[in-house]
């Protein structure tokens, strides 16, 4: 029982998924810090500089559209280097990997059907 659970775990996809949750949430720090630095600052001289960039106010109530812009980069950014990084090559790995369990071609060759028949008929000489 132990070692099962121990294989479940040491297993390629929680171990994967371990490094990637760790990861993703270290870059998502980053380019949350990129944005908030960056190009939180533009959209606030986009939409009119000062404290009141990104920002716009209905009734007394105050909504801060720059902080949504910031979301969406943050999000988009995040999510491409995931794909980039983890995605691709991952997949380029599982297709380096299936193309070693290929399935044996449906049309023999001459050379591996005479091999079958002398392997068969040796077979066969033996049973005699």
């Amino acid at each position: 029982m132990i070692q099962g659970f121990k294989d479940f775990l040491l297993r390629g996809n929680i171990v994967d998924l371990a490094v990637a949750v760790v990861i993703g949430t270290a870059f998502t720090a980053l380019v949350t810090a990129f944005t908030t630095s960056f190009i939180n600052p533009l959209i606030g001289l986009i939409g009119g500089g000062g404290v009141d960039g990104g920002t716009f106010t209905v009734d007394g109530q105050q909504f801060t559209y720059g902080f949504f812009i910031n979301a969406i980069i943050t999000f988009v950014l995040t999510a491409a280097v995931v794909y980039f990084a983890i995605v691709v090559p991952m997949k380029k790995i599982n297709e380096r990997r299936a193309k070693g369990q290929e399935p044996e071609p449906e049309g023999v060759s001459e050379d591996i059907e005479l091999l079958r028949e002398i392997r068969d008929a040796l077979a066969a000489r033996k049973d005699l």
